[in-house]
Order: structure tokens, then sequence, then C-alpha cells
């Protein structure tokens, strides 16, 4: 596989890949995805070279490990790139290398195993202190890496399957000793690309980057059925300098969610997430199409969100945390969103989620402030808004403006619900709560406007 043929349809590719995030950019004007550059690999390998066979029966995970160990310890200056070829490879989990490039090619696809005493347990990470649905550890991830740095996962379309619901099953039944797998987590690493590729089925959530800096993730499908829990999209946590473009996200939970830690643990750790765009992003769940929350306990900020399209929502925009948290909240801004068939348009709350342990503080209250949602349009929106935040901790600064969200037809609307908050709405239909439309807080959001 190291012809000069093969090195040059690689080249190719990836070319096809940089002329595609130029030609989506400059229709749009506005790309994030510069953080990252796009890099080519001069020595390419293939999963076949080390005995990786494509029929979907045979188990590939030594061929996985050994390709990988080898780009490790040959560290070529440049980096290695590990084709998949097309053919459905069925393997364990398996841990990525630095400056490494895994590329699927069309009609590739890399397929976990449902054979859960294949998955490792790992520790759970310091800022929840122990797994998210179950104490103790948690199982690896499908694909995994710790640590690492110049990491590129791209192709042309190929799939990367889960094969989640033996997990979503031992879930419903409540079997799981520990938390399920999320699909791929990279965790303590920097300089990623996730791109041009099909995630499917993940037994939790799909794209977790944790302890993070630079990471593009652009041009992804994600999808899961509506009823499998967990599955939420793409998730940056604790997380800097992340870039979300150009997704299709159809899963059975929140499409994107912002998070930083939980409760006493997020709060020791102290790593918020901060400079997160999200941009041109459509997509359908029964649960938040833009999320923050509701593990913030390193605290959130500076994130943008634009050019989203929602169909099918349980919520359209969730900003959520709750007592004991902790963790700041500020400058989120939300504009350019549509959405359609929608049970709440916005909802900003200050008691939602569960707590880890009983160790939690109940007087560690989070501080929600300075967010913007402009430009925003539906069509049959059973309630339009709600935010209550908290007694003790008002939520401040909530500025609404250019907002239109319609009923549903034939249902019962609800209207705006509001407590614990201040800011302003400007042409906001219909008309929100007056904690939101008193001209004595308006200026809370004159820079907002």
């Amino acid at each position: 596989m190291h012809d000069r043929g093969f090195s040059v349809f690689l080249r190719f590719g990836v070319a096809v890949l940089l002329i595609n995030c130029l030609v989506s950019a400059k229709a749009d004007g506005v790309t994030c995805s510069g953080i990252v550059p796009m890099k080519y690999r001069d020595d390419n390998i293939s999963i076949a070279d080390f005995g990786g066979v494509g029929d979907g029966v045979t188990l590939n995970t030594k061929a996985f490990r050994e390709a990988i160990y080898r780009i490790k310890h040959l560290n070529r200056t440049g980096g290695s790139l590990l084709y998949i070829p097309a053919g459905e490879y069925l393997t364990g989990p398996f841990n990525l290398t630095s400056r490494m490039t895994l590329y699927l090619a069309r009609g590739a696809v890399v397929k976990a195993t449902v054979d859960t005493d294949r998955w490792p347990l790992i520790a759970p990470l310091p800022s929840y202190g122990r797994g998210r649905e179950r104490p103790g550890g948690r199982y690896m991830s499908f694909i995994h890496g710790d640590g690492l740095h110049d990491v590129i996962i791209t192709g042309e379309n190929g799939t990367i399957d889960g094969q989640g619901e033996v997990w979503w099953n031992m879930w419903r039944q409540r079997t799981l000793q520990f938390t399920r797998p999320n699909l791929v987590e990279l965790k303590n690493s920097r300089n990623i690309i996730i791109s041009n590729i099909i995630f499917q089925n993940s037994p939790f959530w799909n794209i977790h980057p944790v302890y993070c800096s630079n990471v593009v993730i652009n041009y992804v499908t994600i999808l899961a059925p509506a009823d499998s829990p967990n599955t939420d999209g793409i998730d940056p946590d604790s997380s800097s300098d992340v870039c979300i473009e150009d997704a299709y996200i159809s899963t059975g939970d929140d499409l994107v969610a912002v998070k930083s830690g939980w409760d006493e643990y997020g709060i020791a750790y102290g790593r918020p997430s901060r400079r997160i765009t999200i941009r041109r992003v459509t997509g359908s769940s029964s649960f938040a199409g833009i999320a923050v929350g509701s593990e913030t306990s390193g605290g959130v900020e500076d994130v943008l969100a634009e050019h989203i399209t929602l169909f099918n929502m349980g919520v359209g925009i969730h900003l959520k945390t709750n007592i004991g948290r902790g963790g700041v909240i500020r400058n989120i801004t939300v504009s350019n969103v549509y959405m359609n068939k929608v049970r709440k348009g916005i909802k900003i709350s200050g008691d939602v989620g569960d707590h880890p342990d009983e160790n939690y503080n109940p007087n560690a209250l989070p501080v929600l402030k300075d967010v913007t949602i402009k430009d925003v349009w539906g069509e049959r929106v059973q309630q339009p808004g709600l935010v209550h935040g908290l007694k003790n901790s008002p939520f401040t600064g909530i500025c609404l403006s250019n907002i239109s969200l319609g009923g549903a037809p034939g249902t019962r609307n609800l209207p705006w619900q509001c407590s614990d908050v201040s800011g302003a709405a400007v042409q906001v239909s219909p008309l929100p709560c007056s904690e939101l439309t008193s001209s004595q807080q308006a200026g809370e959001c004159i820079s907002s406007f």
C-alpha cells in the first residue's frame, strides 16, 4: 500500500476535503475552521497491511492496535495516515496516537463490537468524580485518545458505528454496572480535526472533547434513534477554542451541549469551557438543539451559536444548571435560528440535572449572566420561552431581540414564564414576561441590541 499511486490518491482525497472546506466557508463568508489547518501525511499505511479484514465478521482489534503502534513508534516527521478501505471492520475499542490521521474511504465502516467484555474500564474524569451514570469507573470510548496532539479523523464520509443498542438496552433494563462508553473521546489533547465522517449508534455521547484545546469538528453527520438514551451529538467539555460547523445531527439527546464538570468535582477541577463556536448546524431531537449544561461547574463563557436550523425538537435553545453546580455561565450569544415543531423555543433554567452524590454543596449557586438571543424565527412552537433563575442567584443580562415564535395550531400554547431574572426584550413575539419588558432593566442590554 505504499506505492506512488496510493499516495497520490490520498493526496487527492485530502485536497478535495480542503476544497470543500474553502467552498463552504466562502459561500457563507465566515468560518472558524482555520484554527487547526488540515495536514497532509507523507507516510501512508492501510489497515489491510496489518491483517485487517472488512467482512463485518472478523474482529480487527489487533490490526488497529498494531497499525497505531507502528505509527506511534516510527514517529515519522509529519505523522502518518491510517487508511481504511471500503468494507465493514468490526473491532473493539482502540487508542489513537499523536501526529496521526484516521482516514475512512467511501464505503468504509468501522464498527464496534457488541461484546461488552471487550471494552476496558478506565478511571472517571476528575471533573466528574465518578462515572456519569454509575459510581466508579467508566467504559473506555470506542475511539479514544489521551494527551495527544495533531490528530485528524476524516475521510470520504465513511462511517463509525457504535452499535449502541446493546448498551441502550442495558440502560433501559437497569443492568449497567458502569457508565456507558462514548463513541469518540479525546482527553487532554490539542490540535484536533474531526471532519467528513458519519457517526451513528453511539452507546452514549457521540463526540466528547474533554480538557482539550484547538478542536475543529465540521462536515459531520451524527445519527441515532430518537429514543436512544443520552446519545448527545457533540459535547465540548472543559475545553477551549472549539469550532463546530456544518453538521447534521439527529439523536436521542442534545445536539450540541457545552459542559465543564459536575458539582463539587467540577468546582475543584476548575477548568471552564470557553471560546466555543457553533455554526450552521441542522438537526432534530426530542431534547435540545443548542445547550449549555447542565454540568457547568467549571464555568462556560464566550459561546457563539449562529445559523442553526432545528426541526421536531423538545427545546430549541436550552441553558441549564442547578444548585450545587457553582460556576459562571456568561457571554453566551445565539443568533439566526430557525425552529419548526418545538415544545419550548427558549429555556433558561436553574433547576435542571442530577447530582453525583450527597456531598454537593447546596450553597454553591451558579451565576448566569450576559446572554444574548436574537434573530430567531419559529413555527409550531408550543411555548415560546421559560426563564427561571434562582432566588438567591437571579439570572441577569438576559437580552432578547427580533424573535418571533409562532404557536402550534390545534394545540394549547403556553405563554412565557419567568422568575428571578432581569434583562430586556425588543421586538419579541409573543410578548415575553414583565421581568424582561420593564424599561428600568433595559440598560443591561443596550450593548446587545
